[in-house]
């Protein structure tokens, strides 16, 4: 359904996007993840013909984004993380507005905006004015604008930014109904929103490709990570954690958590690292208090990314 390859986006003398590739199939729901200013909206961008790529070729439901930009128009839906929206108009003639210049049929409008302002909770402020309806209503406007004229293709980011705890519960609800329907590309910062939403992650960092692949594989393939609480002077046990070569990083549990008092420790080798901090805490005479593993979830294995070239 989405295929980019190889593409290179250069600012004059600043370049933006690295020669990346990564495909989206029919029908997924694929999070899009990295830092601020990593490049994630200049692909965005390209990929919704706002630009073309300085190298490389972006295709959207088998037309490229350059050469056939009326066609892929045609087949996306688009909500950017500030949404066009007129806070003169009410909800329906806004939608009507939208629909219209997406080259909508007069008599497809009407019956497409009320299937839209039902699938997106908007029935009850359909008549009143955009700037007297709150933000999450308003997000909500956003994503019917994308979904009106039935794109195979939607492209979101940042969806729930701003919104209340209530309003992204509905918001997520709703981009989880659209699996299967449409091809959904997810650009966002909260991490749990895409564990909950997606089943691909691409992730990218200062411009390259870092992972692409299912959530599942990306979580298992995660560095290994252990508790320990250890009953000594802390200062020299953490200082003797770290100089253990089979250990990646090792933190301290934040305070009022059930790690407090304790060390979360990044292994490289679970075994070796296992046997190594043993033989470590017998011959300075500590006493382990408490040992466990810790699950590893997306926030271990992103930070685990987009660290990893700086070290």
């Amino acid at each position: 359904m989405i295929q980019v390859e190889h593409v290179t986006k250069d600012y004059g003398q600043f370049r933006a996007i690295d020669d990346i590739s990564f495909t989206v199939n029919k029908g997924d729901i694929m999070g899009f993840l990295g830092p601020n200013g990593t490049g994630k909206t200049t692909v965005m961008r390209m990929l919704t013909c706002f630009f073309p790529p300085t190298q490389g070729k972006l295709m959207v439901a088998g037309y490229n984004c350059f050469e056939e930009s009326l066609n892929v128009r045609k087949k996306i839906g688009y909500l950017p993380e500030r949404v066009p929206l007129y806070a003169d108009m009410t909800v329906s003639d806004y939608l009507d507005f939208v629909a219209g210049i997406k080259g909508m049929r007069s008599k497809e409008i009407k019956g497409k905006v009320g299937q839209v302002m039902d699938d997106c909770g908007l029935a009850d402020v359909n008549r009143k004015l955009i700037s007297d309806i709150s933000r999450g209503y308003r997000q909500r406007v956003g994503i019917a604008q994308a979904l009106v004229n039935d794109p195979e293709v939607l492209i979101l980011d940042e969806p729930t930014v701003g919104l209340d705890p209530q309003q992204i519960k509905g918001i997520r609800k709703l981009i989880k109904d659209l699996a299967g329907r449409h091809t959904v590309i997810l650009s966002t910062h909260i991490l749990p929103e895409v564990s909950i939403l997606c089943n691909r992650v691409v992730v990218i960092n200062k411009g390259r490709v870092a992972a692409v692949d299912s959530l599942d594989n990306l979580i298992s393939a995660g560095t290994d990570k252990m508790f320990m609480r250890i009953n000594g002077d802390q200062q020299a046990i953490m200082a003797a954690l770290e100089q253990l070569d089979c250990t990646a990083s090792v933190q301290q549990g934040e305070n009022d958590s059930k790690e407090e008092g304790g060390f979360i420790i990044a292994l490289d080798d679970e075994k070796q690292s296992s046997k190594r901090m043993h033989a470590m805490i017998e011959e300075n005479g500590w006493n382990i208090e408490e040992m466990r593993p810790m699950e590893t979830n997306l926030e271990d294995v992103f930070i685990q990314l987009v660290t990893k070239e700086g070290k």
